[in-house]
């Protein structure tokens, strides 16, 4: 499987069956998606900067137009369990901050089962994981997970231990690049590792690492 990240929580999965997209918004990947392609698009929230005037086929909760070169897939927005192309998609239900949405709304986490890896994308999660949530996630290979949003570096460690996955693709979604390389170098100094991005990350189940690594990639999204 190759994850590919185009800024802030947008992410590419690309597996030998199908291909899943991670918050494709238009205001990240531009109204015609760049190039971008899916068989499956998962919005774990809804655009915060739409683009003005921006026309085409909505995601369920209306709220969010698709790229123009996502209209066909399969979109899902919410909770539940969804199946399309082979691939099994778990929806579970998060909050942008800590008080139940009530400053920054709700959210939904999404597991993917591609290529026999559990990749969990967390989009912009604002809180650690009840028993409940962690018990509907179940066990997980790679993390997608925001750095610079709501939680600190030292909750978003904790927030990682809970989901103890071999993986940890850190999702930059800081306002600007000066708050992003603050963000960043706090995160690499509680998860240790080396923050140097590179383009893409291609990963199998025999190559997951033993220990917990977390990487960094670049945005296609601003290429």
């Amino acid at each position: 499987m190759e994850i590919t990240w185009y800024g802030q929580t947008c992410v590419r999965l690309k597996g030998r069956d199908a291909v899943v997209v991670a918050d494709a918004y238009q205001s990240v990947v531009g109204p015609t998606g760049r190039g971008i392609t899916a068989d499956i698009t998962t919005f774990s929230h809804p655009d915060d900067a739409p683009l003005a005037k921006a026309k085409g086929r909505r995601s369920r909760d209306g709220k969010t137009v698709l790229p123009t070169s996502l209209e066909s897939t399969f979109t899902v927005d919410g909770p539940g369990e969804y199946e399309a192309r082979h691939v099994l998609v778990t929806g579970v239900r998060t909050y942008r901050d800590d008080a139940k949405g009530e400053r920054r709304g709700r959210g939904t986490a999404f597991v993917v089962e591609l290529d026999g890896l559990h990749t969990i994308h967390l989009g912009d999660v604002g809180h650690l994981l009840t028993q409940e949530e962690l018990g509907d996630i179940g066990s997980v290979d790679i993390a997608c997970v925001p750095v610079g949003g709501s939680l600190n570096a030292t909750k978003t460690a904790e927030l990682i231990a809970q989901l103890d996955p071999r993986i940890v693709v850190a999702m930059p979604v800081c306002p600007d690049d000066a708050d992003c390389a603050e963000a960043i170098a706090k995160f690499f100094h509680e998860m240790g590792g080396d923050p140097t991005a590179q383009a893409k990350l291609a990963v199998s189940f025999s190559t997951l690492p033993q220990e917990t690594t977390t990487v960094l990639l670049e945005s296609r999204g601003k290429a």
